[in-house]
């Protein structure tokens, strides 16, 4: 049977303005369910990428893309729920090896989680690890449950703590981070809760550089892989939500400067770590721009080469005896730099070289060498060999004369 169904809707005056015949009531019910939908999704926070670079020690904004966009920060959350645990740790309320109760509510919580059951214990210590870890959803509960009685209120206590610590856009509603759509943050307030976190407490950050954690027979590893991915990362955290896509905050320590990276809204959990790395490596490179030194009022300034370990001049380098690795020519600085600090990270056998930018003229202009110093000959043609085998370009120069071989 088919009937003469309204169909048009004029969104100004709520009225329907057409119809649509041979439509039958199961067609329009489905019409209509898919609509439901559409305005439940509209309703919540739409996955949405966005990102944040700070440096820890001066607080300046390296990049910036949607910083103060909400969404839901998954279990980026748990930091939070360490920022208080570490609190009660200080103020004596709680002890390393006290020993928290397991609740019922706590042992239903959705994965990830430590598997704890309903009557069982775990110390304060170990729950710390499983937080950073394993990102366990079941022990949140367990210390929201021993912190706050109700993890409604242990929520409540977090959002006051984060409004004090200035994240002003920032709602718990509950320790893990599992799904909720009142619980919103943005990455500028992550990147203050992690310079709070290593500002406040720390004695306790090192537990954010676990590489693992050993529970009951098991050893269980850290979520993050940029700890052994990225050279100079000693924490933070991950998360993931469908809703949220895949989040990170990361910290990391080159040369005496300390980087916070975040990351919302990321595809994959590889493309969000890819995408945190670049942000880091463009960070870095930037504080290791430095203006070139005048050598004197009539003589044009010697340029400065920065590199990753030290900075040395230009001259130095190239008529120092020894051998170097050259990954490319650039027009800028900054993706010199990059380019020869991602060659030296492809092989543990140039973890001793030093990164050397070194400016030239070219017919098209000021161009900038990629090198990495300090090899012997065998050592740089075998190491450049290997770089080829990775895709990635390369030749062999002998300091001295300044000429560029092609490796055999």
């Amino acid at each position: 049977m088919t009937s003469k169904i309204p169909i048009r809707l004029d969104r100004s005056s709520g009225r329907h303005t057409g119809y649509a015949r041979g439509v039958t009531l199961r067609h329009f019910r489905l019409i209509a369910l898919a609509l439901a939908f559409t305005l439940i999704a509209s309703s919540s926070w739409a996955i949405q990428y966005a990102s944040i670079v700070m440096d820890a020690k001066t607080g300046k904004v390296l990049h910036a893309e949607n910083p103060d966009e909400r969404a839901y920060p998954a279990s980026l959350t748990k930091m939070m729920t360490l920022y208080l645990t570490f609190e009660a740790l200080r103020a004596h309320r709680i002890s390393m090896d006290q020993k928290l109760p397991v609740s019922a509510a706590a042992a239903s919580r959705a994965p990830s989680k430590l598997g704890v059951r309903r009557g069982q214990t775990i110390t304060v210590k170990q729950a710390i690890s499983a937080l950073v870890t394993k990102s366990a959803n079941d022990v949140a509960t367990v210390i929201a449950e021993a912190l706050g009685q109700t993890e409604p209120r242990f929520a409540q206590l977090m959002t006051a703590k984060a409004h004090q610590l200035g994240m002003t856009r920032t709602t718990f509603r509950n320790a893990s981070g599992l799904p909720n759509r009142g619980q919103v943050s943005t990455a500028r307030d992550m990147v203050k809760l992690a310079l709070a976190l290593q500002r406040d407490f720390p004695e306790y950050y090192r537990f954010f550089s676990l590489k693992s954690f050993a529970y009951r027979g098991q050893t269980i590893p850290n979520h993050n892989h940029l700890l052994a991915r990225y050279e100079g990362t000693d924490g933070m955290k991950t998360g993931y939500v469908h809703e949220s896509g895949f989040n990170i905050v990361a910290s990391a320590q080159r040369d005496g400067h300390r980087l916070i990276a975040v990351v919302f809204g990321g595809r994959t959990a590889v493309s969000r770590d890819r995408q945190a790395m670049k942000l880091l490596d463009r960070a870095f490179a930037s504080l290791d721009e430095t203006p070139a030194v005048a050598a004197a009022p009539s003589a044009p300034a010697p340029a400065m080469a920065t590199t990753a370990r030290a900075r040395v001049a230009s001259a130095d380098i190239t008529t120092a005896p020894g051998w170097s690795i050259q990954v490319g020519a650039f027009n800028r600085f900054a993706p010199a730099h990059l380019a020869a600090t991602r060659a030296m990270r492809k092989l543990p056998s140039l973890a001793n070289t030093r990164v050397a930018v070194i400016p030239g003229d070219s017919d098209k202009g000021q161009i900038y060498r990629a090198r990495l110093i300090g090899l012997s000959e065998n050592a740089a043609r075998s190491a450049c060999r290997q770089l080829k085998q990775k895709k990635v370009g390369c030749v062999v120069v002998k300091n001295e004369a300044q000429t560029a071989e092609g490796d055999q």
